[in-house]
């Protein structure tokens, strides 16, 4: 069980490298800028992640009488924004692109340096009877290095060597989603255990409600047309894994039972997200082109 935790680690820092890496590549200054420009967008979508989502975790886990190892899972998972599965959800829903890619790299790079300090202190309010301990100085730097570094040496790649940049996204963007399933798979192997002993529990439910009141909270705190707020609620409904599964290696050294649960929540979080999506698509009607997409969020 230490080897498959040990390979366990090695691709969840893949994955998390990758992710940011392929963001990156994707990303562009003006685009990055134009976030920033937009000041009610963005102090709305910092409010809905950083804080309103964390407490909405711990409302959830609390009202359900979660298990600590359940309802630590949660609030990491609720205090991780920027997923990299939220701007794909714009893709599904026929959404904002420009808008729902810019803002997943926004979130997830801010949201590597608060996760530490706002999961301990929900954790900490919340005394879930088992006593917590995050090393916030090394979750701070080991999410940072993570994330920070491979994102930006992927926007200075599309910056100023943008042919480069365009080859290697299709790689990088690969490489993140076979290693996003290796780590959900490894996590499902090594505590497979855990997982079958949460069928049929509330940790499903809370996984799966935290994403769908996300998904409504972001539409809710947004600004602009609803293919923007909706591609906002698709940003806010998937956490960030990566910083989640750090502080577990970090802090809970690998527990079974918390990465159990994790992939547990994650699983159902995602499918509520993937649903919501879906079901939006369907009601905007035939998809458009990459071309028609990016034509109706310049004009946006």
């Amino acid at each position: 069980m230490n080897t498959l935790h040990l390979v366990l680690n090695a691709v969840t820092v893949i994955f998390i490298a990758a992710t940011m890496f392929a963001a990156g590549l994707r990303a562009t200054v003006p685009a990055l800028r134009g976030v920033f420009a937009d000041v009610p967008l963005l102090l709305l979508a910092l409010t809905a992640n950083m804080m309103v989502i964390p407490l909405l975790g711990w409302g959830i886990g609390s009202l359900l009488g979660l298990p600590s190892a359940s309802f630590t899972a949660l609030i990491l998972i609720a205090s991780s924004p920027g997923g990299p599965f939220g701007a794909k959800l714009a893709t599904v829903q026929q959404g904002d692109l420009v808008t729902g890619a810019a803002m997943q790299v926004l979130l997830a790079s801010i949201g590597s340096l608060t996760f530490a300090p706002t999961a301990g202190a929900v954790l900490t309010a919340a005394d879930i009877g088992t006593k917590v301990s995050l090393d916030v100085g090394a979750l701070v730097r080991t999410v940072a290095l993570l994330q920070l570094v491979p994102f930006v040496i992927g926007l200075l790649l599309r910056r100023y060597a943008e042919p480069t940049a365009q080859s290697w996204h299709p790689t990088a963007a690969a490489l993140s989603n076979i290693t996003f399933l290796i780590v959900l798979a490894g996590m499902l192997l090594g505590s497979w255990h855990d997982v079958v002993d949460l069928f049929g529990s509330l940790a499903l439910l809370a996984g799966f409600l935290l994403a769908a009141f996300a998904f409504a909270l972001g539409t809710l705190l947004a600004t602009g047309p609803m293919t923007r707020r909706t591609t906002m609620g698709g940003v806010a409904s998937v956490r960030n894994a990566g910083p989640a599964l750090a502080a577990i290696g970090l802090a809970f050294a690998d527990q079974p039972t918390v990465l159990g649960a994790l992939a547990a929540i994650l699983l159902s979080g995602l499918a509520a997200s993937l649903l919501i999506s879906t079901l939006l698509s369907r009601s905007r009607g035939a998809p458009k082109t990459p071309q028609e997409h990016t034509d109706r969020a310049t004009t946006q």
